[in-house]
């Protein structure tokens, strides 16, 4: 190693081969990146109900116009929207498309919620590249209905996806029904996988 920097050292100044050695030599001196951070909590009149359930996730609910168009600032890569239609989630796609950010778009409701919208929300946030993520709902009402299906389906107990939920802004018990109609729904995994 020591010869090679003595070369990159001792090469020409100003030769293609030494500015190509000393970008390298800066490229491998650099400290690596470090993962985006996002804000530990925000107004609730940006986002409410906001809370970071992990270092690359935080959830709430409908970001205001303006968090909207701060999301990337904060920190966020991807929004993943749980709103409806009828909730304004296409407005809000070319938004944040326009920003540079990912966008997925998740609709449900308490009596829409399946297997595949929690797999959906599940493939986003496996995804390191992804990350960090904002996952929001009108209230974060469903997004901790998801959250609690979630939870279970990693191997939690069902008292403890369900404080998980109440935590990421679970408080309908309608959502929660639709969350245990979801859990009841799910197939069981192979004994081979547990």
């Amino acid at each position: 190693m020591r010869a090679k920097m003595d070369s990159v050292i001792h090469s020409r100044p100003g030769s293609a081969l030494a500015r190509s050695r000393w970008l390298l030599v800066a490229a491998l001196a650099a400290p690596a990146p470090l993962p985006a951070e996002v804000p530990e909590s925000v107004d609730p009149e940006r986002i409410p109900n906001y809370r970071v359930i992990r270092p690359d996730l935080a959830v709430g609910g409908q970001p205001s116009p303006q968090a909207m168009m701060q999301l990337g600032e904060m920190g966020f890569k991807t929004i993943i929207n749980l709103r409806t239609r009828r909730e304004g989630a296409l407005e809000e796609e070319q938004v944040v498309r326009a920003l540079g950010l990912d966008y997925v778009w998740v609709p449900v409701s308490s009596t829409t919620l399946s297997l595949r919208d929690v797999e959906a929300v599940e493939q986003v946030l496996s995804d390191p590249e992804r990350a960090p993520v904002l996952l929001h709902c009108g209230s974060s009402d469903r997004v901790g209905a998801v959250w609690g299906v979630i939870q279970a389906r990693a191997g939690r107990t069902l008292e403890e996806a369900e404080a998980a939920a109440r935590n990421a802004g679970l408080r309908s018990p309608k959502n929660w029904d639709a969350a245990l109609r979801v859990l009841d729904a799910a197939p069981e995994p192979a004994d081979e996988e547990r």
